[in-house]
């Protein structure tokens, strides 16, 4: 079996959106004086997707959601010729041949989202060339079904956040995050606004239920240190991206306080950063995404060095790509799960370009033995409806 072709497409939601109110999640915009709402810049409405095809007709899909645009154009002219004619079975020689070949300007970011696309639909190919799903392939079921958690309740009305996380907890999830809306620009009434959003949540699903909150890289390691001991009384499973990525000594120190587990990692790539937090003590729990740590050949790598460290594998975003190495690894508790919702911020947006995403159900989600590969299909008719579709 070899690789015959790669088709790479963009596509751009062109549907209703919802727009972004003021304070609706905090970010590493906020510091800056801006005169638009700064989580503007961290909304993506565009989308790669990758389909790879062998000879035998198998057909293997991959996506990223970083940069699409740039993404693409590393595919279609630095990856594709290392492709083409290679037998998908090679995924470590494949990988490390994508990974050097783009050394120069690559390892991180942009390069690394690409990369992993075409991971991930190697990946796919495997299980459907073996009629397994791609978790079998990774070690197979760790779980009857995978827990999740509803990932959402961004900024909002108090009693609107109320009635979302009382819906969620009526679902059967036993855990939700919430984004906070404010950050060191905010001052003290920012400092308040945000722990009142904790606290109307937990108010509102009591103690049995999980709650985690994401900062999003919002906040700076002062303003962080304040909000800890402000945070504590109400039992955060974890705090999320408190500050930038690069700052691996700010993680590190407030982990070591012990008040609440950090969590991170949503923004690192390859197993070398990870190595690099590790060794830093700097995470409670890690958080890749799959399309863009450098895919299910490096996820694989990391989840087993974070057991190493008894640090939990937690990845971000939910989505198929994810969800198989969450099956796959017992360091991995609970998957994030994106409600199905109209779009805004866009990351919400597989929902709409995919078939076979499972849906939470009593707060869990399965994976169906008997579908090979990573179990997805794309849905080209909602495309040709609902995006401009960019070869």
């Amino acid at each position: 079996m070899n690789i015959r072709e790669i088709r790479t497409r963009v596509v751009r939601w062109k549907g209703k959106t919802v727009s972004i109110a003021p304070h609706f999640c905090t970010n590493p915009m906020d510091l800056l004086p801006l005169s638009t709402a700064s989580m503007s810049t961290f909304t993506f409405h565009y989308w790669l997707i990758v389909e790879i095809f062998t000879d035998d007709r198998h057909v293997g899909i991959g996506n990223a959601a970083l940069a699409p645009q740039v993404s693409k154009q590393v595919i279609d002219l630095y990856l594709k010729p290392i492709l083409i004619g290679a037998d998908p079975w090679d995924t470590e020689l494949l990988w490390q041949h994508m990974y050097r070949k783009t050394m120069a300007f690559g390892r991180k970011g942009i390069v690394m989202a690409a990369i992993s696309a075409v991971d991930i639909a190697l990946w796919d190919i495997l299980g459907k060339s073996a009629k397994q799903p791609v978790y079998r392939l990774l070690g197979g079921r760790t779980k009857t079904r995978i827990p999740v958690y509803a990932s959402r309740l961004y900024s909002d009305e108090l009693n609107k956040l109320a009635e979302e996380a009382r819906g969620y907890k009526d679902a059967g999830y036993k855990a939700m995050k919430l984004r906070f809306g404010w950050g060191p620009a905010d001052g003290a009434a920012g400092v308040q606004r945000n722990v009142e959003l904790v606290r109307t949540v937990r108010e509102t699903v009591g103690s049995e239920i999980d709650v985690m909150a994401d900062a999003y890289m919002g906040w700076t390691l002062d303003y962080a240190k304040r909000m800890l001991p402000l945070l504590e009384p109400f039992q955060l499973r974890w705090l999320e991206e408190p500050v930038i990525p690069d700052d691996i000594h700010g993680y590190a120190e407030l982990k070591s306080y012990g008040r609440i587990p950090i969590a991170g990692g949503e923004h690192e790539f390859t197993q070398y950063g990870f190595r690099d937090l590790l060794a830093a003590r700097a995470v409670d729990y890690i958080q890749f995404d799959t399309n863009r740590v450098g895919g299910i050949t490096q996820a694989r790598k990391i989840t087993a060095l974070a057991e190493s460290h008894s640090i939990p594998v937690v990845p971000h975003a939910g989505q198929m790509h994810n969800y198989h190495v969450v099956m796959a690894n017992l360091n991995s508790p609970i998957a994030e799960y994106f409600p199905v919702v109209d779009v805004e911020v866009g990351n919400e947006l597989f929902w709409y370009i995919f078939d076979g995403e499972p849906k939470a159900k009593d707060g869990f989600i399965d994976l169906d033995d008997n579908i090979p590969g990573l179990g997805l299909t794309i849905n080209e008719k909602n495309l040709a409806e609902n995006f401009e579709v960019i070869e």
